[in-house]
């Protein structure tokens, strides 16, 4: 027993170094300072934060980790609850910054220059089927299972080189109508970050992964190309991050209400492809073809690669590129890179099941 308990500390004592070598490295308290999280007395705001950040790694609750009495802080837990409850802080802010700290000190600096570094958003659905007095709580429907359910939407941007996948920030969506709400927001201070966040979780999903682009341009992460799949979709979404300095590559719906004009004429994706031959043999694409996306009489020009479906042999799936200059292959190998963000949402799914459990109205904070 008492050998158990030796090595149980001495791999929190492990855990302890590797996290404060972590913390001084990528200076993640002046990125906490950055995001509007400091105090004016009493414990440093990073002392605080650095060991909530170690109980996840000990996988133990707080109240766990006070009843061992191992690690256990200089400071009470009342100061970790006012700490959590700070709406002043900018969550989105410090996940960015601290993001593209990792990203340029840790990452690209072992990729070679040519390698297409892309930002990828996807979101997921956030159950909370049980909560009833959960901030904004709504019935958000999940397109997975074709249901409506209790929760949010967890909408996630991320980085990726191809090798490493980096979450940069997130939101959770509620919904913005009002009657699919369950509950309100709190009434709070209109200037703080929290508020600001309690009203980009009501807005479309469109919407806000515009504001998490822009962050992440503000915070210079290495990145050409913003990939997302087809719920994202449309010309005015392709309009406005082109418009933040990213080209796009995305999945587009075969709908007969989006056109894309081709050889002058406003046409549906499926229309394009019955007027053109097909390529045959086994490659890996059908057709390409050149089109311009418009949007209040602002044109992009776009290419556009049919691609077979491998799962339904007689279909075909859509990808649209703004760039131009890549060719087909390099299109779709650029896009396959988007696989990488859900494999992230589901470990973050099957490793992180107790935070169904926690209150998740501190992300919106």
């Amino acid at each position: 027993m008492n050998k158990s308990i030796t090595q149980d500390a001495q791999n929190d004592n492990q855990i302890s170094k590797t996290i404060r070598r972590f913390f001084t490295r990528f200076h993640v308290s002046s990125a906490l300072k950055s995001a509007n999280a400091y105090k004016k007395k009493g414990f440093p705001v990073v002392q605080i934060f650095q060991y909530l950040f170690l109980l996840v790694f000990f996988n133990r609750s707080m109240y766990m980790n006070l009843l061992t009495g191992r690690n256990t802080p200089a400071f009470a837990k009342d100061t970790v609850y006012r700490f959590m409850k700070m709406i002043q802080i900018n969550w989105i802010r410090f996940t960015t910054i601290l993001s593209s700290r990792i990203i340029k000190e840790a990452v690209v600096s072992l990729d070679s220059e040519d390698r297409a570094n892309v930002l990828i958003i996807d979101d997921s659905m956030f159950e909370r089927n049980r909560s009833k007095k959960v901030e904004l709580l709504a019935k958000v429907y999940d397109h997975a299972k074709h249901a409506y359910k209790s929760g949010f939407r967890m909408l996630t941007l991320g980085w990726s080189d191809g090798s490493t996948f980096l979450p940069v920030n997130s939101v959770l969506l509620s919904s913005e109508n009002k009657r699919n709400r369950i509950n309100e927001a709190s009434a709070m201070d209109k200037r703080t970050a929290g508020y600001k966040r309690r009203r980009l979780s009501m807005q479309k999903g469109a919407s806000v992964m515009l504001e998490l682009l822009k962050h992440a341009k503000s915070a210079v992460i290495p990145a050409k190309y913003v990939l997302f799949d087809s719920w994202f979709s449309s010309p005015s979404s392709i309009h406005a991050v082109k418009g933040i300095g990213y080209d796009v590559i995305a999945m587009v719906k075969k709908t007969p209400k989006m056109f894309f004009r081709y050889n002058g004429e406003d046409m549906s994706l499926t229309a394009i492809y019955s007027k053109n031959k097909k390529r045959r043999g086994r490659s890996r694409y059908l057709l390409s073809a050149m089109v311009d996306v418009v949007k209040d009489g602002k044109t992009i020009p776009a290419k556009v690669v049919y691609v077979r479906n491998r799962n339904k042999r007689k279909e075909y799936l859509c990808i649209i590129s703004t760039d131009t200059e890549l060719d087909e292959n390099e299109i779709i190998r650029i896009y396959g890179k988007r696989w990488d963000i859900e494999v992230f949402l589901k470990s973050a799914k099957v490793t992180c099941i107790w935070v169904k459990n926690a209150d998740p109205s501190p992300m919106m904070r």
